[in-house]
């Protein structure tokens, strides 16, 4: 109750003058670094919901959601379909997309599907299958949808891609706080976490706050390298390959 007391006491000038909620969000880390040690990292996602004149809705009223939405730099893919010919498989049609988070997780403290309808989850992207892939060419809507299904599995197999329904906890209607996991596998970028108040089937408020996955380490120097002398970088690595190879032929001759 204390740090209740504290944290509304704080940010009683934002309420000045609000007709309507506000969210104050945060995040457990503000960066994240990938060392070669890497296992994944655990965020909490919390915050506070500020009311006008600073009084929650009582019982009575329509309840208070949060719906927390995470997703990495969006990235153009080429999918393609494997198909079956003669008992060899080989590729057949494939799909380009523009704009691709290469992660994205969503929790909720209820189903989005319970909270708003399917107009205002596509508007907002609520849910894997309102995803917008943004197609880089004109297919077959069946096709389309086939493609899309595909893409969303592997990237769910893959851990890259899950929601998390009832994953949100909300204290007395003001604060909120949720767990998302943060594979192993996560590509670097900027990453972005927003926050939506939804209440009678609408989005009252919105809040974003940036995470930001980077190597670190020897990791990181790898990957400049890479970047910055691409030629260098290769033919170091061919040679290393190489080194490799006649040391461990070298090895087995001897023994």
């Amino acid at each position: 109750m204390k740090l209740r007391a504290l944290i509304l006491t704080a940010l009683l000038p934002l309420l000045i003058g609000a007709t309507k909620p506000v969210l104050v969000p945060d995040v457990s880390q503000r960066d994240i670094d990938i060392v070669y040690s890497f296992t994944g990292a655990d965020l909490l996602l919390f915050g506070a919901i500020l009311y006008p004149g600073g009084q929650a809705p009582g019982p009575d009223e329509p309840p208070t959601d949060i719906v927390i939405v995470v997703k990495g730099p969006s990235q153009s893919i080429l999918l393609r379909e494997k198909q079956k010919v003669a008992g060899i498989w080989v590729n057949a049609e494939s799909a380009r997309y523009r704009s691709v988070p290469s992660f994205y997780a969503i929790a909720s403290s209820r189903p989005v599907r319970d909270l708003v309808d399917d107009r205002t989850r596509a508007i907002y992207e609520f849910g894997l299958d309102r995803l917008q892939l943004s197609p880089a060419s004109g297919m077959a809507p069946d096709t389309q949808s086939r493609f899309a299904s595909g893409l969303v599995d592997l990237r769910k197999r893959a851990g890259l891609y899950y929601e998390a329904p009832d994953a949100v906890q909300i204290t007395d209607r003001v604060l909120y706080r949720a767990r998302v996991t943060i594979p192993a596998r996560v590509p670097v970028g900027k990453f972005t976490a927003e926050t939506f108040l939804v209440r009678d089937g609408r989005v009252l408020a919105a809040a974003v706050r940036d995470i930001n996955i980077r190597k670190s380490g020897f990791e990181r120097f790898v990957a400049s390298a890479a970047d910055r002398s691409s030629i260098l970088y290769g033919l170091a690595a061919v040679a290393l390959s190489v080194l490799l190879g006649w040391s461990a032929g070298a090895i087995w001759r001897r023994f």
